[in-house]
């Protein structure tokens, strides 16, 4: 049984979570020590835990199908939101099925939906991104990916890297692009910067970052093909490569973006310097 947990406010944990958690022959969580808080909070006592974390996941395995092999319940929550959303859980899902055993969740809070619904952007077609790159050319490649996309953007970042990704993403996606920075949601500090990527650097050189961020990034605007000039797609072209994205991934990435022939990308591309 997958069990989300509050992202932050302790009564978002729903009767239902209770319940599962109460009745589980073993917890899987991240961190023993905050799971036994949530536990304590709900008057929880006498319930087996074990650490299911990036590292132990897959060790976790045996155990858990020993358990349910038993006829036990085995509940798998992360420090806060829906298991295996840019947390552990997934590796565990797949093992269990595999086995031939059901798997079930519980749905609950997830930062991600919440940061969205409250970006004011369109949530009718939204991709979630996780945690970007955070060196060298993959990070290069998924900036020049999320400056094309004409959906709705999710971005979860550390405090610490949240200077740097705001700085990436305005060079690459052009400072007027709109983000919606939201942090320590649902607890007593929550909050929610909206403003252009431009906004957003000034607004983060004066704000000391603190809790986990959730970007919300306004899609691309979508083009007429017929209304494209040359000098439009060299200058995605010159975001792209500035972003660190290769020339190959620059043109692929303008193609989409723009919605025109590959060859002629390629024909710009050839009118910049290597």
């Amino acid at each position: 049984m997958l069990v989300s947990t509050p992202i932050g406010n302790l009564g978002d944990l729903p009767p239902r979570a209770v319940e599962a958690l109460r009745g589980a022959a073993l917890i899987c969580c991240e961190d023993t020590r905050r799971t036994g808080k949530l536990l304590a909070h709900t008057g929880i006592s006498g319930v087996r835990m074990a650490i299911a974390n990036d590292h132990t996941e897959t060790a976790r395995v045996a155990e858990v199908l020993e358990v349910l092999g038993g006829g036990g319940n085995v509940a798998v929550v992360t420090d806060a939101g829906t298991p295996g959303i840019s947390d552990p859980g997934s590796r565990l899902v797949r093992a269990v099925l595999d086995a031939g055993h059901a798997v079930s969740a519980i749905p609950g809070p997830a930062a991600l939906v919440m940061a969205l619904v409250v970006s004011g952007f369109d949530t009718n077609r939204f991709v979630f991104e996780g945690f970007v790159p955070r060196t060298g050319r993959d990070r290069g490649q998924r900036m020049a990916s999320i400056a094309a996309e004409v959906r709705t953007v999710i971005v979860y970042e550390a405090p610490h890297r949240i200077a740097r990704t705001i700085d990436d993403l305005a060079a690459t996606c052009g400072g007027e692009r709109r983000v919606a920075l939201a942090r320590e949601l649902t607890k007593l500090h929550e909050e929610v910067f909206r403003g252009t990527l431009a906004e957003a650097v000034a607004h983060l050189a004066t704000t000391p970052p603190r809790g986990e961020y959730v970007l919300v990034i306004e899609g691309a605007p979508v083009p007429d093909p017929g209304e494209v000039t040359d000098a439009q797609l060299r200058e995605g072209l010159l975001m792209a490569l500035a972003g660190g994205a290769d020339r190959r991934a620059a043109i692929a990435t303008v193609m989409v973006a723009h919605r025109v022939p590959k060859r002629r990308v390629y024909d710009v591309a050839l009118t910049i310097p290597r």
